[in-house]
């Protein structure tokens, strides 16, 4: 499994000729540039410009299967499953869904911009081994550094992955997000390339992956 980050909450996630996009950059958004890749599946956590670009992630023959919130989906072979959870960002109070998405052995959970302290007692009963969470860090409107951290612990994850911390949110987000776990000399990689034996031993490590 190869993992990129291409800015705010977006992420591309591919094995083998399958490919995953996380909250895809619209083209109408204010950051930066839009995301541009193409994939079999596009899971939209948050409607906002910054997370719902899924015509971004539409190139050559790849149309992707748009997952839009909560319930439980499989598509080609892939399982998830969504989460009804509140965000609060660009000032307005809105849906977001988590997502659990189980390949290659390993379970993924992706909080979108989740702006709860922490997650409903019947979500965490749908949620057994996490592998590799996803967590905003940027403050406003999504979780504090302060409290990503906590929240990212207590789910018991191998590997924490930040995100909305470049262009977006807090500054310094990250460093204080990195500092308060004590991951000050977290690994910061251009990509992540993981297998599941590679959890082996892991406990609660950061990887922070440089936005493309």
């Amino acid at each position: 499994m190869i993992i990129t980050h291409h800015g705010i909450e977006a992420f591309k996630v591919q094995f083998g000729d399958t490919v995953l996009a996380f909250n895809p950059v619209s083209k109408d958004s204010s950051y930066k540039k839009a995301t541009r890749f193409g994939a079999d599946v596009a899971l939209i956590s948050t409607n906002h410009p910054d997370m719902n670009g899924a015509d971004s992630v539409v190139f050559g023959e790849k149309i992707p299967v748009v997952v839009t919130g909560p319930g439980e989906y499989e598509v080609q072979g892939i399982v998830i499953k969504g989460f009804q959870t509140k965000s609060n960002y660009d000032k307005m109070e809105r849906i977001n869904t988590v997502y659990l998405v189980t390949l290659e052995g390993m379970n993924l959970l992706f909080l979108g911009a989740l702006d709860q302290k922490e997650l409903a007692s019947s979500i965490l009963e749908e949620i057994d081994t996490v592998d590799i969470v996803f967590v905003p860090v940027g403050g406003e409107g999504v979780l504090d550094p302060n409290t990503a951290q906590k929240l990212a612990i207590s789910l018991e994850p191998k590997i924490i992955i930040p995100m909305h911390f470049e262009g977006v949110g807090q500054k310094d987000a990250l460093k204080t997000f990195l500092k308060e776990g004590g991951h000050s000399g977290a690994e910061s990689v251009d990509k992540l390339t993981i297998k599941q034996k590679d959890l082996i031993g892991k406990e609660g490590e950061a990887v922070v992956i440089k936005p493309q």
